[in-house]
């Protein structure tokens, strides 16, 4: 055989490349399953205080207390679709604690509870849930606007979103940032694709989350894709990619505040892969996890998700405590309590509003069937 290169059999070893890839995207964690310290350093670099530990844990928690009384409602059919976010506090609300108030987010139908804490009040997501026009109005309680879009039900179309409005930010030369994210199977999408490779080429201002929480509905994420990680998709693009412990939220808080200084400085966009699990149902609208997966599957994770995490840390730091957190719950429940409140006395919607809502400017014909239903009182 003629002799060859080191660099050359490894190109063409097959078994290497895949290999390769497995070795390229080590899990950032701080935080182990039993809420222990595994790297100080990183704990540090990220610069947290106690007083960001708690916003922090307050944050999982509203969302935690969003989901058990989400689904309650669901059931009771008082909202429609709801998409369950237990097990992924840390990828979504430690995450957005590393965004600021000017930075847009674009987020899918399971991350309601980023739109909240950026001001979006409860009461109008409830209205969204519905379908009510009024749930699209992204202001807070006093009218000011809130920089993110309705959720998307598209699955992976906020990628696309996202990227123009990142390459706006950096046209418009803002300190600011366009993040969006979606689930692994928003991965598998066209629009996935299309928007990190726009982003990326031309250096847009935006950070890209997939939150591998292991099931695209029913479809497990094995059987979604082949490649090792799914931030590789990110290396097809150009992008810088990392997978974080999704579980962990100083290791999420820690990646995207990274890699939002990175893309708000210019350098274009990254992509950050979480490793969470979907604790519940895909929906409210009749997924039954069980047909899909083990109940042993289930438990375990339960036994890994970021609130044991966080509390622990926090309980053994000093600054956290079971009254202190059953305080923030009840907090929280009579928030959500004033906000059904909120949401059913706004007025039922009538066919000639769902007329006006269809065009900002409606043809002839539009404007006739709205005449004729307004004056049968409709």
């Amino acid at each position: 055989m003629a002799n060859i290169t080191e660099t050359n059999r490894q190109i063409l070893d097959f078994d290497y490349q895949i290999q390769a890839q497995d070795e390229a995207f080590p899990t950032l964690q701080i935080l182990n399953n039993a809420g222990e310290v595994v790297d100080a350093e990183a704990l540090k670099r990220s610069e947290l205080t106690d007083e960001d530990l708690v916003a922090i844990m307050q944050r999982m928690i509203l969302s935690r207390q969003l989901d058990i009384r989400s689904t309650k409602l669901a059931k009771q059919g008082r909202i429609g679709f709801f998409a369950p976010t237990a097990g992924q506090e840390a990828s979504q609300m430690a995450s957005s604690y590393a965004f600021k108030d000017e930075d847009w987010l674009f987020p899918g139908y399971r991350d309601i509870p980023e739109i909240v804490v950026k001001g979006w009040p409860i009461w109008k997501a409830i209205l969204w849930s519905r379908g009510h026009a009024k749930g699209n109005e992204m202001t807070t309680e006093d009218g000011r606007p809130v920089n993110a879009w309705m959720p998307q039900i598209i699955i992976g179309a906020q990628y696309v979103e996202a990227a123009g409005t990142a390459l706006g930010l950096k046209k418009r030369k803002q300190d600011a940032v366009a993040y969006a994210y979606t689930g692994d199977g928003g991965s598998s999408q066209g629009d996935f694709y299309e928007g990190i490779n726009f982003a990326s080429a031309y250096h847009a201002n935006a950070v890209f989350f997939v939150q591998n929480n292991g099931y695209a509905i029913s479809t497990p994420r094995k059987l979604q894709t082949a490649a090792q990680h799914l931030a590789a998709k990110g290396w097809a693009a150009g992008l810088p990619s990392m997978v974080v412990d999704g579980n962990d939220p100083l290791a999420m808080y820690l990646a995207s505040k990274e890699a939002r200084a990175w893309a708000a400085a210019g350098n274009g966009p990254v992509l950050i892969e979480t490793i969470t699990n979907r604790l519940e149902p895909h929906s409210t609208a009749g997924d039954d996890p069980l047909r899909y997966r083990k109940q042993e599957d289930i438990d375990a994770w339960w036994q890994k998700e970021p609130l044991i995490r966080m509390r622990n840390f926090m309980t053994e730091k000093g600054i956290w405590d079971e009254k202190q957190e059953q305080a923030y719950v009840d907090e929280v429940n009579t928030l959500i309590d004033e906000q059904i409140k909120i949401a059913d006395a706004v007025e039922k919607q009538k066919i000639s509003d769902f007329l006006k809502h269809t065009l900002e400017v409606p043809g002839q014909a539009m404007q006739e069937q709205i005449a004729h239903f307004e004056s049968e009182g409709k």
